[in-house]
């Protein structure tokens, strides 16, 4: 029977603290966020500063915090009102990582909460180092903005309802609350604040999982069917 951590367990595996998935992504180009998200961040945040006359984007197991930098210089290259939040578990931040509107915080992403509703919350494949993933996810769908947008990568087959494979249901169940999500490219997207709370409750982890789509080892969450959707309220 795979084992179920539980949080403080997860923390300490070496799993969890992957150096190698997300630690030096940029901004664009092969290994960057732009290519894993598919699209354009930058263009996004300088129209939603355009349009709102601010912007606050958050970064969910931001790794070093190369991308957020990189954001951050085009910010103040353009001045543009553009606010920066960057989490990490582990926190080994760039050393050049001191910049206007930039913060980035050591913190376990379900400990934390950002100090305003945000126009982008991403996770560039952090989602699979996560006990709770889809805790993160219903949360973070209201941190958004009435017109924000939230996208992490997600192996929908790391998701395990009652000891299956249930990657399926548990789409289902996220596409009833007004999530998207792409079989194809494994991105899970949602546009606009939503509050929401899924049928199922977490039982924990596996860190032993062994390697998902990404060739890397990963973690599988656990979790029981527990009634009915409660909401959307978006």
């Amino acid at each position: 029977m795979p084992r179920q951590l539980k949080r403080d367990e997860l923390h300490r595996s070496d799993v969890v603290a992957n150096c190698r998935m997300n630690r030096e992504r940029g901004l664009v180009g092969s290994n960057g966020y732009e290519r894993d998200l598919g699209f354009d961040l930058a263009a996004y945040l300088r129209e939603t500063c355009r349009r709102h006359g601010r912007a606050a984007w958050l970064d969910l197991c931001c790794g070093s915090g190369k991308a957020l930098i990189e954001a951050a210089e085009i910010a103040a290259a353009e001045s543009l009102p553009l606010e920066i939040i960057g989490v990490d578990l582990v926190g080994m931040f760039a050393a050049d990582a001191d910049r206007p509107r930039l913060r980035l915080v050591k913190s376990a992403v379900e400990d934390f909460r950002p100090p305003t509703q945000c126009d982008l919350i991403t996770s560039v494949h952090g989602l699979h180092y996560l006990g709770d993933k889809l805790g993160v996810i219903t949360q973070a769908a209201g941190w958004l903005t009435e017109s924000g947008r939230f996208v992490a990568n997600l192996d929908a087959k790391s998701i395990r309802v009652d000891g299956e494979d249930s990657a399926t249901s548990v789409i289902r169940a996220l596409r009833q609350a007004g999530f998207r999500y792409s079989p194809r490219s494994k991105l899970l997207t949602k546009e606009g604040r939503c509050e929401l709370q899924l049928p199922l409750v977490y039982l924990g982890a596996d860190d032993a999982a062994g390697p998902n789509y990404t060739g890397q080892p990963a973690v599988d969450s656990y979790y029981a069917w527990n009634g009915e959707l409660i909401g959307p309220n978006c």
